[in-house]
């Protein structure tokens, strides 16, 4: 498909990408997900190292420094470094959370961890094996024209809802992406593109809710997620 090919080029290439099997993230994450459960300066700061093959995150530095925390399809771990006993959620699922998921500390673990990993594996996760993409008429945001895939992701991808439409700019460069999240209809912009390691990854990501029209609502920000590093290899 042209759109996604394009897509991959301008993100580094697959070549380049088919180097690579882990990455290291500096990151911070906030939002009113994150306020409204208590949790809101505990995602900041933190360092998210995980795999490019597998869906697999760990974080440390959570809670200002206190503990660290794992994200992968079979289980989302959190560890306190003062030597409790670790808390496990086996089998994580996205489905039937609420809005209040945010008070749950290992619901936002699992939210993160897929936020991050889907946003990072972003474009070459659609030429995974499994994902159907389909180009759909482009989108006019705000003076730019955006063209559009929609992607249906199979089961054995742990991601925000099965069905998502992502936005590519005239660069071919990913800016935004309409999805699901605890019941409501969202836009997840991305932008402020840099390169790692011979890699095209948007710096800043924003969660709105969408409105009727498809455009969003520039209030509340649900998640804001920044990158201030990153190392691919």
């Amino acid at each position: 498909m042209a759109l996604l090919d394009d897509a991959i080029e301008a993100s580094g290439g697959w070549e380049r990408w088919t180097e690579l099997s882990r990455f290291t993230l500096h990151i911070s994450i906030s939002g009113a997900l994150f306020a409204r459960g208590g949790h809101g300066s505990d995602f900041k700061d933190l360092i998210a190292e995980g795999s490019t093959r597998r869906q697999l995150v760990r974080f440390t530095g959570l809670g200002g420094g206190e503990k660290c925390a794992s994200f992968q399809p079979e289980a989302v771990t959190i560890e306190s470094l003062d030597g409790q006993l670790p808390r496990t959620w086996p089998n994580p699922s996205l489905a039937g959370l609420g809005s209040d998921a945010s008070v749950n500390d290992l619901h936002l673990v699992l939210l993160c961890g897929v936020a991050i990993w889907n946003y990072l594996m972003t474009p070459f996760l659609l030429a995974r094996t499994g994902v159907v993409v389909e180009e759909l008429p482009p989108w006019q945001e705000h003076s730019e024209l955006w063209r559009r895939l929609r992607a249906r992701f199979p089961p054995d991808i742990l991601t925000h809802s099965p069905e998502q439409v992502f936005y590519f700019d005239k660069r071919a460069l990913q800016r935004r992406t309409d999805h699901e999240l605890l019941g409501s209809r969202v836009a997840d912009y991305s932008w402020a593109h840099q390169t790692f390691s011979g890699v095209v990854v948007p710096t800043l990501r924003r969660s709105l809710i969408m409105q009727p029209d498809g455009t969003a609502a520039a209030r509340p920000v649900l998640i804001d997620v920044e990158i201030f590093d990153a190392v691919l290899e």
